[in-house]
């Protein structure tokens, strides 16, 4: 069984859908900021080689052939 401040985090959100009949909007909206935030930080390293290898290995990248856009900097 988790912890009470599981259970607390359950209720509180229970409230707060109940009292904000938009929170789809405000979740859509967090959520969607949360990928694209990560899109642009992904955008920005793959524009150098260094971030282009950083990326390779964070993902485990093994068929480096299948990601055209990695290749340009990768094969210099």
């Amino acid at each position: 069984m988790r912890d009470s401040t599981h259970l607390d985090f359950i209720n509180r959100w229970i409230v707060y859908i109940e009292k904000n009949l938009n929170w789809r909007d405000i979740h859509d909206s967090f959520i969607n900021s949360q990928f694209e935030n990560a899109y642009d930080f992904i955008n920005k390293l793959s524009k150098t080689k260094e971030g282009q290898l950083k990326i390779v290995d964070i993902y485990g990248i093994k068929n480096i052939k299948g990601y055209p856009k990695l290749l340009d900097k990768l094969q210099d």
